[in-house]
């Protein structure tokens, strides 16, 4: 299988690692080679409620039975999107109360940025250095990496970049600016937190100049901070909310939620504003029905400040620089690419899948389910600790 593996399906790197996979439960992955690995990754935050969660499969198995695609996205009434699409509405603040079901988070990315234009009647858009927020055409243009854009340039004009956590930046959010566009918590870049007050500070400043606030919260959502979404951290409420990942506990999907008020300008001059035949898919809206409801209901949550400072706890070395991040999405600083690298595969070797953050390749990826017990989380530190011993 390895080898079909490298002959016929596309690579992302030159170095894919090629792991042959038999199942997937809980926190482990079991290769084929008779081997579990402790899973410190989740899919990169998208297995919210670990792997193959039994709610999750029966919502899917129970939605197969019945029946799964029938029409293109919002012309039909179907339970579980509905369903969906209700729940979000009663777990988030005011004025979101909407919502329009995609694929993946990128193309939330996408349907967002359409929507905040079109809304405004403006064209600028206004983004940060080193954010990222998908690899279709309009959400690259808004990510800020040169290094990840510069080979598929012309991508979309009229965009600029300011500081993360720079509030000399918000005097280039003008009234000419469509929308604001942020990670609540930067991802690529080593899970950064805003400072205090600025993402209150940064709202202020689009209110002044009718430009929308959009949050990417596609990593940090449903559940990963503690809250369901990390804006509620920092007294704040986006215009648009955009979400992904952990959403399907495992499955391919994706949203952006805003007031009718702003929504229903999809929906004419031109109609079908955006338009998506597989969104709002009745097998994915079960299991992200089913993973929400378990998010809000099991109390996972609550547990997440505790895991969080045992991680931080346990995972103290002369190697470590420093911890970034929030709850259960943290970044450890190894000093270097090369030294990150060598880590994540000797881990893997001894039962332990951990990876790197996309931009900072020196940061150690720790983004484990909410289902994480707190004897894996020490068996899995143990295993970085001895890695780090031994070099």
């Amino acid at each position: 299988m390895q080898k079909d593996f490298f002959k016929y399906q596309a690579q992302t790197t030159q170095f894919a690692a090629g792991f042959e996979v038999e199942k997937a439960e809980g926190s482990y992955i079991f290769g084929k080679n008779g081997r579990k690995y402790l899973d410190f990754v989740a899919g990169v935050s998208a297995n919210t409620l670990g792997h193959s969660h039994p709610k999750i499969v029966n919502a899917i198995k129970e939605q197969a039975d019945k029946y799964l695609h029938v029409m293109v996205y919002g012309e039909y009434a179907q339970e579980k999107p509905v369903e969906l699409c209700r729940l979000l509405a009663e777990a988030t603040p005011d004025p979101l109360e909407i919502t329009y079901l995609v694929n993946s988070g990128a193309e939330a990315i996408d349907g967002s940025l359409k929507l905040a234009k079109r809304y405004t009647g403006r064209e600028e858009i206004v983004s940060f250095k080193n954010s990222y927020h998908g690899n279709t055409h309009g959400a690259l243009s808004v990510s800020g990496n040169e290094f990840h854009k510069r080979e598929f340039r012309p991508l979309l004009p009229m965009i600029s970049f300011i500081e993360f956590n720079n509030e000399n930046d918000f005097e280039k959010i003008t009234e000419k600016t469509a929308c604001v566009i942020l990670e609540t918590i930067q991802g690529a870049a080593g899970f950064l937190v805003p400072n205090v007050d600025y993402l209150v500070k940064l709202k202020k400043r689009c209110e002044e100049v009718g430009a929308l606030l959009i949050l990417d919260e596609i990593q940090p959502g449903f559940g990963r901070t503690g809250k369901l979404f990390s804006f509620e951290h920092f007294g704040i409420v986006p215009d648009i909310l955009v979400m992904g990942k952990g959403m399907g506990g495992g499955v391919p999907v994706g949203a952006f939620m805003s007031s009718k008020k702003i929504m229903e300008t999809l929906s004419h001059s031109p109609k079908l504003g955006h338009i998506t035949t597989f969104g709002g898919n009745p097998l994915i809206a079960a299991a992200s029905h089913a993973t929400l409801k378990e998010v809000l209901e099991s109390g996972l949550m609550n547990e997440v400040a505790e895991k969080e400072e045992l991680f931080r706890k346990l995972l103290v070395h002369p190697k470590i620089k420093n911890i970034n991040g929030k709850g259960l999405m943290l970044a450890v600083n190894l000093g270097t690419p090369e030294f990150t690298l060598d880590v994540a595969k000797r881990c893997m070797e001894k039962g332990l899948i951990v990876f790197w953050q996309l931009y900072r390749n020196e940061y150690l990826r720790i983004s484990p389910p909410l289902t994480i017990s707190k004897d894996e989380i020490a068996e899995g530190c143990k295993i970085i600790l001895d890695v780090l011993n031994e070099n």
